[in-house]
């Protein structure tokens, strides 16, 4: 990228054999769900180690067909993160159970598993944390729902090509959400896929997506349950097998600019250690890089600040805002105070470019960029 240039948070990555692929797939007239949808789903499921894997719209309706894989419903607790993207809350809500909110930690910003632990009562009937500053540890998840018999749906929007103890993330626990939106690790354009565990969810989550449709043998339908319309096209599903093929190694460079990062900021004593990501973080894919602002030393607002990053040329996003001060949440209520470490990221969070197409160069620049602003704005 050129000096002057705008260096965006986030961009897909999307070379002319990809553009082909799905040209070909358009050409072809089969456009919406069928071989590419097939295929897809297949190299997916290799991918996670032979688990069955459902292909769908977003990652948001994974999270709602898996709510509805676990029964939840009217009377049901849900524990799921405060700091985190709107979806997995709406989604319990939609269902008519109730969001019951836990704490994070501060660099990981994973679920807090003693805050969950706590809150789980006779009421609770799933567990549904986030994989966000590091991959969860499927260990100490799995330990906590077997001890309460609870069901998990992970959400592993931000972690597609993610590992923990060197397997990839979807490929042990209970259900396990990605998404494909362009400024995940991988795209579909939008959409995601539900991995589950056998082959009669696969089919009952296949049912859900397609209007709850039932087909049988003489080529008569029946609808037995209220599915809605999730199913993925060929086109999305033909540029995820040629993204899929790329996954691992964007991982890496995503790492890499990560790594280069932490090397940047070295030394800048406006930002302390708890205020970057996990620095040593095995198996992580850096879907994002965020930072915690100092802005108890600053002159300037979290706004005012995105205003200079962005007069400088560099794209910043927010990631994420406390899903129980929304007003939503405050009208079943929740207020400030009740969650301090999501309240705290989500007053001070931003998240500083990476894709990666980026360089080091670009890395560098953005390093300079965040420095001088906060020189300029610093008490």
């Amino acid at each position: 990228m050129s000096e002057n240039s705008y260096l965006p948070f986030a961009r897909p990555s999307i070379d002319p054999s990809m553009i082909d692929a799905v040209g070909d797939t358009l050409r072809s007239l089969w456009i919406a769900s069928g071989p590419q949808v097939q295929t897809f789903e297949k190299q997916l499921s290799d991918y996670v180690g032979g688990r069955p894997v459902i292909s769908l719209t977003s990652a948001t309706a994974a999270l709602e067909l898996a709510l509805q894989l676990v029964g939840a419903g009217p009377g049901d607790e849900i524990i799921t993160p405060a700091q985190n993207f709107f979806a997995a809350a709406n989604m319990i809500e939609r269902t008519g159970a109730t969001a019951v909110f836990v704490d994070v930690d501060l660099q990981t910003r994973n679920m807090n598993f003693a805050a969950a632990e706590a809150a789980i009562t006779p009421r609770t009937r799933a567990l549904l944390p986030t994989d966000f500053n590091a991959p969860l540890n499927a260990t100490l998840l799995e330990s906590l729902a077997a001890r309460h018999g609870l069901r998990v749906i992970q959400d592993a929007a931000l972690a597609i090509g993610s590992r923990f103890e060197g397997r990839p993330v979807g490929s042990r626990g209970d259900l396990v959400a990605f998404s494909f939106h362009p400024n995940k690790n991988m795209t579909t354009i939008e959409g995601g896929a539900l991995v589950v565990n056998n082959a009669d969810e696969a089919q009952r989550a296949a049912q859900l997506r397609f209007h709850g449709i039932k087909r049988f043998p003489d080529g008569t339908r029946d609808v037995d349950v209220a599915g809605g319309k999730f199913n993925m096209s060929d086109v999305s599903a033909r540029l995820g097998i040629a993204q899929l093929a790329q996954l691992n190694a964007w991982c890496d460079k995503r790492c890499e600019l990560a790594q280069h990062y932490f090397r940047c900021l070295e030394g800048e004593d406006m930002l302390s250690g708890e205020m970057l990501p996990p620095r040593e973080n095995p198996g992580h894919s850096w879907n994002m890089f965020t930072v915690l602002l100092p802005l108890g030393n600053m002159k300037i607002s979290r706004a005012g600040f995105i205003k200079s990053m962005h007069a400088a040329g560099i794209g910043i996003g927010i990631s994420y805002e406390a899903v129980h001060l929304t007003n939503l949440f405050r009208g079943k209520g929740y207020n400030e105070g009740m969650f301090p470490v999501s309240e705290r990221i989500a007053h001070e969070t931003i998240t500083l470019p990476l894709f990666p197409s980026m360089t080091s160069a670009d890395v560098e620049r953005a390093c300079a960029a965040l420095k001088k602003v906060l020189r300029e704005s610093g008490n």
